[in-house]
């Protein structure tokens, strides 16, 4: 098993990130960690706030501050943002620091995990099946750039998922 001290999840909205996390983190005996509950916590705001004031890239500037500093602590399982890889110095900083995991789920599963979700801000629309298409079109390649190891969590309970990593990655 490689020597998992930081280890940082990724993946698309729906994909288990922070549920799993917290089962990862208790089996690795690690603290865990939420790059969007740290922005929320900084800044005494919601995300779908943070969007409507300072849009996008407000949040994505507030967002790469935050793994930058996350990525160097020690101990951690860090759970991240769906689209934190959109950013070059975010990918660098996650494939350089630690043990990057690749959350996969498709599109369908997705939708049925988000539907009723109204805290994601990119899903405020008529077809947030097709915006979770796109972004998976744009976003899977950047995952899998940067993954150490990909796991696929389609039809599987958050606690089944962490058990089926940890026998994976020994």
């Amino acid at each position: 098993m490689p020597q998992l001290q930081k280890v940082f999840l990724v993946g698309p909205m729906g994909a288990g990130k922070s549920t799993i996390g917290k089962y990862l983190a208790q089996q690795l005996q690690l603290q865990f960690a939420d790059t969007d509950t740290e922005i929320e916590a900084r800044t005494g705001a919601d995300i779908p706030w943070i969007f409507d004031v300072e849009g996008e890239q407000g949040f994505r500037d507030r967002e790469q501050q935050v793994v930058e500093e996350m990525t160097q602590w020690d101990r951690v399982v860090l759970a991240t943002g769906g689209g934190v890889i959109l950013r070059e110095e975010n990918r660098s900083a996650l494939a350089s620091r630690g043990f990057v995991i690749y959350l996969h789920a498709t599109v369908a599963e997705q939708t049925r995990r988000t539907r009723n979700d109204r805290n994601r801000p990119l899903l405020q629309t008529e077809d947030p099946g097709k915006v979770l298409a796109e972004l998976m079109a744009i976003r899977d390649p950047l995952y899998r750039e940067i993954a150490d190891h990909v796991i696929d969590t389609d039809g599987c309970a958050p606690r089944a998922v962490a058990k089926r990593l940890m026998s994976e990655l020994r």
